[in-house]
């Protein structure tokens, strides 16, 4: 007998079989739900809108080519019967060697043929192919390139060219979703999705780039390839990978596109970039630091060295000071210092908030482009020695060759024993010259006698040292009461 099941309502009095088959219907479309919200969203559609704006980069270095020698001269001794085996069958050919081959990725900014890649992507490159996603390819022309913000534009000989828009990495947080486009070892056109991990990451070789962090999948050939924002715009540069064996571990890190949008701009205004100079050397600030400092909490840049004559000079900042705001944005780490002064065009007056030694200022500073800075004057050398202070340490001064040896310091006393707990586990070290306590610059071992002597136990101090390999940093520390 057939049943016939019309679409109604279920009664209460169903059977049971009826409504538990209803119920598991029901928690199978919300467990597919749930899963489909856990995969994450559905790229498809940004996908197919920023892809054809997507190339491919092949590059070629061409090998040094030998000339061509001349037959190698024999022995007389050598009869002609047996000359045939010292010689080549080929003649005598130089052995050559191959062209180096590289590429990575790039996108299309200007539909009249201007594609922005990475530096090191076409760094030393004879020649430079661009493939497009419709397979036609280019030989593409460096409009100009930057090593330090790792940014290069080409230009390529084609008009009515799919395009991607540039956005706003400032608005772009953490736990946002972003999709990478590239070719990952020549597989061309790859897509990989992930989330924002951080932004303001720093890199030595890159002090003016504040990368964005995410663990979308970024691997070679990925470089210079578009970070896009889930509304198709492109707010980063995918630039480098951190990993212990080459792949991707989830740490990628992109240029973001304000930085990448100043660099283009210059180099296709002056083929070159120019960017700001303070002229400042700069650390991070911890706990004891801060409190010597007369900081409310351990944040900003602290001076540690100025250039003379540069810009922070003219403004009136001083080793110590800690700079707190640049140009009206605040620097919770030092590392945001850098790339806010790079992007500030030279000859622009802005203002600079420091906190020194307590007190918060307020300069106005010039910057300039960057200039090396002049020679650091040498101080005269004392005879006295010190030892037994509340800090600890043991100072002496310095002749005319130890001082040269150390790279000129101007001024301070050499640190000839450590014999503080404390002092020796903020870094310092015996050969360190301390160039100032507190604020208050050592011309000597007398400066250095007198000030210790105003010391106050149990309060933390702050001690400039300039190290063995000419940097200067700061360290600070609670002196015990019996030192």
């Amino acid at each position: 007998m057939t049943q016939i099941c019309h679409t109604r309502a279920v009664p209460a009095q169903a059977p049971q079989g009826f409504l538990a088959a209803a119920l598991l219907l029901l928690g199978l479309a919300l467990s597919w739900a749930s899963a489909s919200a856990a995969i994450g969203p559905d790229f498809t559609e940004l996908v197919d809108q920023s892809m054809p704006a997507v190339v491919n980069i092949e590059t070629r270095q061409f090998a040094t080519r030998q000339p061509e020698s001349t037959q190698r001269n024999l022995p007389d001794q050598v009869p002609d019967l047996f000359r045939h085996f010292f010689e080549s069958p080929w003649g005598d050919q130089p052995r050559q060697q191959p062209d180096r081959r590289g590429g990575g990725s790039g996108f299309i900014i200007d539909a009249d043929g201007l594609v922005v890649t990475n530096h090191h992507v076409i760094d030393g490159a004879d020649e430079i192919v661009v493939r497009l996603a419709d397979r036609r390819e280019f030989e593409a022309e460096l409009v100009g390139s930057d090593a330090e913000t790792d940014v290069a534009v080409l230009r390529i000989a084609a008009t009515d060219l799919p395009t991607l828009a540039l956005g706003d990495s400032e608005t772009l947080r953490p736990g946002e979703w972003v999709i990478a486009i590239g070719s990952p070892f020549q597989f061309e056109q790859s897509v990989t999705a992930g989330i924002v991990s951080a932004k303001g990451r720093s890199q030595v070789q890159q002090q003016y780039v504040p990368f964005i962090q995410s663990d979308v999948a970024i691997n070679r050939g990925n470089s210079g390839g578009p970070l896009i924002r889930t509304d198709g715009s492109v707010v980063g540069i995918n630039s480098w990978i951190l990993s212990s064996h080459g792949g991707n571990i989830g740490l990628s890190f992109s240029i973001p596109i304000e930085v990448a949008r100043h660099s283009v701009e210059q180099l296709l205004q002056f083929g070159r970039v120019a960017r700001g100079f303070l002229g400042v050397n700069i650390e991070g600030i911890n706990r004891e630091k801060a409190d010597a400092l007369g900081l409310d909490r351990p944040a900003g840049a602290l001076v540690t060295r100025i250039e003379p004559g540069s810009p922070a000079e003219l403004a009136g900042i001083e080793v110590g000071d800690v700079i707190v705001r640049f140009n009206e944005r605040s620097i919770d780490v030092f590392s945001e210092l850098p790339p806010l002064v790079g992007l500030v065009a030279p000859g622009a007056e802005v203002p600079v908030d420091i906190v020194r030694w307590g007190e918060r200022l307020t300069l106005q500073a010039t910057v300039q482009q960057r200039e090396e800075g002049g020679p650091v004057a040498e101080a005269e050398p004392q005879v006295e020695s010190a030892d037994g202070n509340l800090l600890g340490l043991v100072v002496e001064s310095m002749d005319s060759e130890t001082r040269q040896r150390l790279g000129n310091p101007e001024g301070g006393v050499l640190i000839t024993s450590v014999d503080s707990e404390p002092a020796h586990r903020q870094g310092i070290r015996r050969g360190q010259v301390i160039l100032m306590i507190n604020n208050q610059p050592i011309a000597g071992v007398e400066d250095f006698n007198r000030i210790v002597e105003g010391i106050e136990p149990g309060r933390p101090v702050a001690l400039l040292l300039h190290r063995a390999d000419g940097s200067t940093t700061f360290a600070a520390y609670t002196p015990a009461a019996e030192e």
